[in-house]
């Protein structure tokens, strides 16, 4: 009997994070395009320089309704009929406000890539902003904040922003704005904010995708070539300031029958040396189901499904400097919150004490830069981290930089990032429970001081 020979594997083909082509068009607009064979779906992110910060005083959340209300006409196309040209290219907008700025992200099939892009270019060149829709909009994100205030996880977020960062600073209160402020606004005010923030030359567009057999200079030419602005320059970045003197704030929920655990400070952002470095220990820490936490708190005790630690940039600037949020979070049955505490706090400083192992350290590396080819599979994963490049002020080959800096950082490196990150001593932490029957129990752990807030 004759086989057919064993087939071997070929060779593996090397991965590097795509490097964009940066330009200029003749109105100022920075284009960042990267052409991605294969990638038959185009995406198109868009950074405009409309930070929090420039929100007026007393309107938090105009920037929110500005961003929603792109999507809602032109001055060529009502609301519905903007909604009908989009999905007959078969394109999906969206847009948000974060503290940098406003992003949106278009996604459409290359072969329709030229309409999608004339009705982006119409809606950032000449959005209607119909008192009606404005007023629909404030209405909706109306009803969304009680039910963020219901939901644990958000409350949580919504408390530490409260205590880590001072009362006036637009990085304490709700980035898509409260009862309060959202109350009033209106078509006026986001027509001004609009008219302040957004233009051609402070605009940022990366563009990723297969262009094989399209004219892309011809395409930017004739959508958002057309948008025209006055020059001006980036709007500056406000210092942060954080206090994160060691305390627990619980926010009451009688009768809950979880609590909801939210433990962080601040840290530098991406421009720092040890980020790298505080990646890999975070993980270690607490990325995965295997990680310290989960193999204490979920497996061993069993007091939760799972404890996450992790690290998000919250503001850059262009001088390198920055702010990170570094935090822990998950949920415990009420009953074992001051077990689970003090396990959490036990390994935090059993870490401090003996550091990472050289397995962790290796597991580590192998998971966060072995998923990066599939992390970036689809265009719109890269346009996204070009845009984040972007609002981070980093240079256009970070990413791929950073990649090359994790697979040599050190066991002793991550565990000195990570022990800084966290340290026992310095960390605020939120619970969103039942007060009558966590808040003994956490006094009793000495990590700080604890105020009872309502809910």
């Amino acid at each position: 009997m004759d086989f057919h020979p064993q087939p071997q594997p070929g060779t593996a083909t090397p991965w590097a994070f795509p490097a964009p082509e940066r330009g200029l068009l003749p109105n100022g607009l920075t284009v960042l395009r990267c052409h991605r064979p294969g990638q038959q779906v185009v995406a198109v992110d868009v950074v405009l320089n409309a930070p929090l910060a420039a929100e007026p005083e007393g309107l938090d959340g105009v920037a929110t309704i500005t961003a929603r209300a792109f999507s809602e006409g032109t001055d060529k196309l009502s609301a519905e009929e903007f909604t009908a040209e989009l999905e007959r290219c078969g394109a999906t907008l969206d847009a948000h406000a974060d503290h940098p700025g406003v992003r949106l992200s278009l996604e459409v099939p290359a072969s329709r890539l030229g309409k999608a892009m004339g009705l982006l270019a119409d809606a950032l060149r000449a959005p209607a902003f119909p008192d009606s829709e404005i007023e629909r909009l404030v209405d909706n994100r109306l009803d969304e904040i009680p039910h963020e205030l219901a939901n644990p996880a958000r409350r949580a977020a919504m408390a530490l922003a409260a205590e880590l960062f001072p009362a006036d600073s637009r990085m304490s209160r709700p980035r898509q704005g409260a009862q309060e402020t959202v109350e009033r606004v209106d078509a006026a005010a986001v027509r001004s904010f609009y008219e302040a923030h957004v233009r051609p030359a402070t605009t940022t567009v990366a563009i990723v995708g297969d262009f094989t057999g399209i004219d892309l200079d011809r395409t930017l030419a004739e959508s958002l070539g057309t948008w025209t602005g006055t020059t001006a320059e980036p709007l500056p970045v406000p210092a942060v300031t954080a206090d994160d003197t060691g305390r627990v704030v619980i926010v009451d929920r009688p009768g809950a029958v979880q609590t909801q655990l939210l433990i962080g400070r601040t840290g530098p952002d991406r421009h720092a040396s040890i980020w790298p470095a505080q990646i890999l220990g975070t993980y270690c820490l607490g990325g995965t189901l295997t990680s310290r936490l989960d193999r204490v708190l979920r497996e061993e005790k069993g007091y939760t499904y799972g404890v996450r630690s992790f690290g998000q940039v919250l503001l850059s600037a262009p001088d390198g400097t920055g702010t990170a949020m570094l935090a822990i979070s998950g949920s415990v049955d009420t009953p074992n919150t001051g077990p689970a505490l003090q396990d959490l706090w036990t390994v935090l400083r059993t870490l401090a004490a003996e550091g990472l192992t050289e397995a962790e350290r290796d597991v580590a590396v192998q998971n966060l830069v072995g998923v990066a080819p599939l992390k970036y599979e689809t265009a719109a994963a890269v346009a996204a981290t070009f845009a984040d490049q972007v609002e981070q002020y980093l240079p256009d080959d970070f990413q791929a930089r950073l990649y090359e800096r994790l697979a040599q950082a050190g066991t002793v490196e991550a565990t000195a990032a990570v022990v800084s990150a966290f340290p026992a001593d310095r960390l605020v932490t939120v619970l969103v429970g039942d007060a009558a029957e966590i808040a003994e129990p956490v006094k009793a752990l000495g990590i700080g001081p604890v105020t009872v807030i309502p809910a």
